[in-house]
């Protein structure tokens, strides 16, 4: 039995705390927030002593074995770090930290430590993952040339205070939405070789925060990954890789459903690839994320963000982040 606990409870605490509906072997314990802490916990049966309004206080508790961080950006760091030192697994929202220097403090720490941190991206645990893998490894459409992956939507109103847009928070596109392209085309890359940038463009919103960008680079020495985020404009929101035999297309490949599509087309032709879960999307991260944290063995094949492939993928943010024209 793992014990979990919830460090924020927005939009996305609800999804987690969801899948813990009839789940076995897992448990939803307590909860953290300075507010909303009445009403989530009355929604999910939360014990009242399992209410905390600090952060700090959850963290000490003994009968808490994992949590999962759900707060604004700019808590992540701290959050991590005060985890590891009361000795729990730790499941953190993207993007795990907001710096570099931070990305390496954590990696080091986690390292040093011997400790077990997965970063939600829930797409990884998706079955639809695996079978994209397979595909390319099975040579359906011969060796990969380029890799194109968007995600971006149009946001009417910035409001200078919200999560997207405040850069004390740790808002903007490239934050926010920026791990889900690139650890797309981590997915293919070969670690020992180096990665050739050849292009970084974007704008930046009134609050001074990157509201759309783009990235062209080179990896595994020729293999081209074009990468564009945006709350300026609802883009694509797909992922296509170009192969020597055949292209490969993912429509909306952040939130598979139960029901999934890959797209084979091979000139005027094409077939489609049907991948079924019987789960959704954040029960099956849940699930994957509290069996490593059980088993204590880290499982390749289930393709969960470690914290080696957290920062190797924000390596690649920041250097986007901060070399935009």
């Amino acid at each position: 039995m793992i014990n979990w606990g919830i460090l924020g409870l927005g939009k996305m605490a609800t999804k987690f705390a969801q899948s813990f509906i009839n789940q076995k072997n897992i448990c939803l314990k307590g909860i953290a927030s300075n507010s909303n802490l009445k009403s989530f916990g009355k929604k999910f049966k939360i014990d009242k002593k399992f209410h905390y309004k600090s952060y700090s206080d959850l963290l000490k508790s003994s009968e808490i074995d994992a949590v999962y961080i759900s707060t604004v950006n700019n808590f992540h760091y701290q959050l991590i770090s005060e985890a590891i030192d009361n000795n729990k697994s730790v499941l953190c929202e993207k993007p795990f930290v907001t710096t570099l220097q931070e990305a390496s403090l954590i990696k080091n720490k986690i390292e040093n430590n011997k400790h077990l941190f997965i970063e939600a991206i829930a797409y990884r645990s998706h079955p639809i993952t695996q079978e994209i893998l397979s595909t390319i490894k099975m040579n359906e459409i011969g060796k990969i040339k380029k890799i194109c992956t968007s995600f971006g939507f149009k946001v009417n109103k910035v409001k200078k205070k919200s999560r997207l847009f405040n850069k004390d928070l740790g808002g903007g596109s490239i934050l926010d939405l920026g791990c889900y392209p690139i650890s797309f085309a981590e997915l293919f890359r070969n670690k020992s070789t180096k990665l050739n940038f050849l292009n970084v463009s974007g704008s930046y919103s009134v609050t001074g925060v990157d509201d759309h960008a783009e990235i062209v680079y080179v990896m595994n020495n020729n293999v081209v990954v074009e990468a564009k985020v945006s709350f300026k404009e609802n883009l694509p929101n797909n992922c296509i890789i170009y192969g020597t035999k055949k292209i490969m297309k993912i429509t909306s490949p952040w939130l598979p459903e139960q029901k999934s599509i890959i797209e084979i087309i091979d000139g005027e032709n094409y077939y489609k690839k049907f991948v079924i879960c019987k789960n959704d999307l954040y029960i099956n991260q849940l699930n994957s994320t509290s069996e490593y944290f059980y088993k204590k063995n880290y499982l390749q094949s289930n393709n969960l963000i470690n914290i080696e492939k957290s920062y190797e993928i924000f390596k690649i943010l920041d250097y986007w982040l901060n070399n935009i024209k």
